[in-house]
């Protein structure tokens, strides 16, 4: 199984429209089971007094972390880049996760990040932030990153993207996850 994550809570955004992308290639490419995981709909059962817990973990976000997470053996990160960084609803969701069956959540599997700006640098910096984070729970992280720099440039007006360069880019990030 493969999960494709939008690591924003915003709505209608450039990230969420990316990753509607890669779910779509990665469906045409791949047999395995893909999943799509978007933090705007799950935003509500991350932040409560008791999240660090296990017993208390939201029901929801355990169902996820049961049914989707553990089962998946690699990741997609799609991260905007927030300040310099990744949104700090995509670090509330990797802790909320971490106090319950960390290893098997996380330990021993892959991903592939994307970074996603409307600036020039393409969240360089917010991809090496999640890499470390993601080193330390125990995945492996691809060393080809994709940073996307004016990623509003890249799509037409019904939000698909229409770049034939970007296209090919993604389509390439594809491929070296599934080899990966």
């Amino acid at each position: 199984m493969i999960t494709v994550i939008c690591g924003t809570n915003r709505a209608n955004s450039n990230t969420h429209k990316y990753a509607s992308h890669y779910v779509k290639e990665l469906k045409n490419k791949s047999n395995e089971t893909i999943e799509f995981i978007c933090l705007e709909k799950i935003q509500n059962c991350l932040f409560n007094p008791n999240m660090y817990s296990a017993d208390h973990m939201d029901k929801e976000l355990k169902n996820i972390q049961e049914n989707i997470l553990i089962p998946s053996q690699k990741f997609v990160f799609l991260s905007p880049e927030y300040n310099g960084s990744i949104p700090g609803v995509l670090k509330l969701f990797i802790d909320a996760l971490s106090i319950h069956k960390l290893k098997e959540t996380f330990g021993g599997k892959k991903a592939i990040l994307t970074g996603i700006a409307i600036g020039r640098a393409g969240n360089l910096r917010g991809m090496e932030h999640l890499t470390g984070m993601l080193h330390h729970i125990g995945i492996t992280v691809h060393p080809n990153k994709l940073p996307i720099s004016a990623c509003h440039v890249a799509l037409d007006e019904t939000g698909n993207i229409k770049d034939e360069e970007m296209l090919k880019v993604i389509d390439q990030h594809i491929d070296a996850l599934l080899s990966f």
